[in-house]
């Protein structure tokens, strides 16, 4: 996947007529972007990173937080999925799922949602087949992503640690974090940021901000691709 980004990459310019371009990732985008990044910086201006993975394994100490979240509140839903799946690692990507679950519903308490019409779909693309694909894809990615023993399917996050081999940028770096991000905090990918090397590098931490995109990320996003020289 890092070989078809630079690939990619290299067909934008030629396509575009550009010398360089800017390099973004959001999640799993940019656990990849790094990657590419670090791997071909003479193509990029920049790197971008929004909920920057650095280690996503979720360890027993994040668990432990998340369960003291729903105790705190009360919350006998969340409480009765955490306990029924226990404490990481999971071999089955239905327990991780689950897990998911219980943080995204924190995230979105705690959090400015995204306009509903971002989510809007295209008459054209709103249909059974189409919602079938999608919905398949989705669980096909999460799977290899989590991974899932029964399945013979081996994680891709397993492998991932930003803090051991992606330290070294040659182009200026900003990452972009939620305040209430549960699934890549701010405490991993500020201390991803503090040890990282780059010519230039900026974190934002955004309140009200989660996982995903809201307005503050994207009005934050667009101010750090306007403020980048490419000249």
């Amino acid at each position: 996947m890092t070989s078809d980004g630079i690939v990619l990459s290299q067909y934008l310019l030629q396509h575009l007529g550009k010398k360089k371009n800017i390099l973004s990732g959001t999640s799993w985008g940019s656990a990849l972007g790094v990657k590419i990044a670090t791997k071909a910086p003479e193509l990029f201006y920049a790197y971008v990173g929004h909920s920057q993975i650095v280690n996503p394994n979720f360890s027993t100490e994040r668990y432990s937080k998340l369960y003291k979240m729903a105790e705190n509140r009360k919350d006998s839903d969340a409480l009765q999925i955490l306990n029924t799946i226990g404490k990481p690692p999971y071999s089955s990507a239905k327990n991780t799922g689950m897990l998911y679950r219980v943080i995204k519903k924190y995230e979105k308490a705690n959090s400015t949602p995204a306009p509903q019409n971002w989510f809007a779909l295209a008459p054209e693309y709103n249909n059974e087949k189409d919602n079938k694909n999608r919905e398949d894809g989705d669980d096909y990615s999460f799977v290899n992503f989590v991974g899932d023993q029964k399945l013979g399917v081996q994680s891709m996050g397993v492998s991932i640690d930003m803090m051991k081999d992606n330290l070294n940028f040659k182009i200026p770096v900003y990452l972009i974090q939620g305040e209430e991000d549960i699934l890549t905090p701010k405490e991993m990918s500020k201390k991803y940021f503090d040890a990282l090397k780059a010519p230039k590098k900026e974190y934002f931490l955004l309140p009200k901000a989660a996982h995903g995109f809201n307005q503050p990320v994207v009005d934050t996003q667009y101010k750090i691709f306007r403020s980048i020289k490419t000249n």
